[in-house]
């Protein structure tokens, strides 16, 4: 499971530090595309074997998911992390998420989240400020 939020920077050459503690569970490969929100979703190989199969369960007379399933496969890439626990990351990912040099990694369960500094404060902020109504909508859901 990935949690925590850690703040790394990507290089020049578009390199990106893996905190130690997602790269066990990424192992040397991993996924990564296009997210929600103008992040970027990283799955572990097992992880993004499950959700291709999902998508692909889903039906392609449907307009919207035809758009979707578009959108996240064209965006997706395998990665290798190196000796040094760095990834690269490919321009039109970077530019998706709008990240030019500081980021913020943060876990989500079953995935990790790369995400522009100012954009990731930005989406915290707001979220933060909803958090309890957010939860008292989450039918079924008690701490």
């Amino acid at each position: 499971m990935f949690m925590g939020e850690y703040q790394h920077s990507v290089d020049t050459k578009g390199r990106l530090i893996i905190p130690a503690k997602f790269r066990e569970r990424l192992t040397d490969t991993f996924v990564i595309t296009r997210g929600l929100d103008n992040c970027l979703f990283g799955y572990p190989m097992d992880e993004w074997r499950k959700l291709e199969e999902k998508l692909k369960g889903l039906s392609m007379t449907k307009k919207d998911t035809r758009a979707f399933v578009r959108f996240f496969f064209s965006g997706a890439t395998e990665v290798e992390i190196d000796k040094q626990g760095r990834i690269n990351l490919p321009g039109t990912l970077l530019s998706h998420a709008s990240i030019t040099k500081e980021c913020v990694i943060i876990g989500v369960a079953t995935r990790i989240e790369i995400w522009a500094k100012e954009a990731w404060e930005d989406y915290f902020k707001e979220s933060e400020e909803s958090f309890n109504e957010i939860a008292e909508n989450m039918i079924g859901f008690d701490f």
